[in-house]
């Protein structure tokens, strides 16, 4: 009998929350349900990329090299370097992976300062609205954080030298551009860009799936953008 009272009860709070609309949440209610979202997707997408192959087993951000030296990875593996070629792959993950710690931070502390002109943007912006509001807040800092971090990474790996020897003769002749012929640049880039597209796929999970979220102020305010 308790869990059929406890289940109504539930039921009945749940229909509460979705029956509201934007209009009937206060200034603070929205502000703070976003915060608790927000929150939430930087911090799941920080961990699940911050590990040993969160990058490199991950397809939708792994790293591969840059684009100009696709065809010298292919030859590469044609006589016999199958094994480097693996291992400079392995390492520009590796580099991202260490890095990207670095971020929970300042993502959170973008959150923190965010106005409520910047919520009620991101609440009837499009479903990314919120790691839009991210990017333009913290990647400056965020390159300035990981920059180092993978320096120091790839320095142990000699073979990234003689990618960047080879990568700088490719760019005086435009097969590569300059700066993805620096290879902590072009690994500090793309660790951020994998970054913002995990946050941008928990906020869009959020966003379609209030219920989920980790707060009962989030499931509030995204229950009534979805009502």
């Amino acid at each position: 009998m308790r869990a059929i009272v406890g289940f109504v009860a539930c039921l009945v709070m749940c229909t509460q929350v979705w029956a509201l609309s934007l209009s009937d949440l206060t200034d603070k209610d929205a502000g703070g349900g976003l915060k608790e979202a927000l929150t939430q997707g930087a911090a799941k997408a920080v961990d699940m990329l911050g590990k040993q192959d969160g990058f490199l087993k991950n397809k939708a951000v792994k790293i591969p090299l840059p684009d100009g030296l696709q065809q010298a990875e292919k030859l590469m593996r044609t006589f016999g370097m199958k094994k480097q070629a693996d291992e400079l792959i392995t390492a520009m993950n590796r580099a991202a992976e260490a890095a990207v710690p670095e971020a929970k931070q300042l993502l959170v502390g973008a959150v923190r300062d965010m106005s409520v002109d910047d919520a009620k943007k991101i609440l009837t912006g499009g479903e990314t609205s919120g790691t839009e509001y991210f990017k333009g807040k913290t990647s400056a800092q965020l390159k300035e954080r990981f920059l180092p971090i993978v320096q120091q990474a790839m320095d142990k790996v000699g073979l990234a030298k003689s990618y960047e020897k080879f990568a700088s003769k490719g760019a005086k002749y435009g097969v590569i551009s300059k700066e993805d012929a620096d290879l902590d640049n072009y690994v500090t880039e793309k660790a951020l860009d994998g970054l913002f597209k995990m946050v941008a796929e928990e906020e869009k999970a959020i966003r379609k799936n209030p219920v989920g979220a980790a707060g009962s102020l989030a499931k509030k305010v995204f229950g009534a953008l979805g009502g």
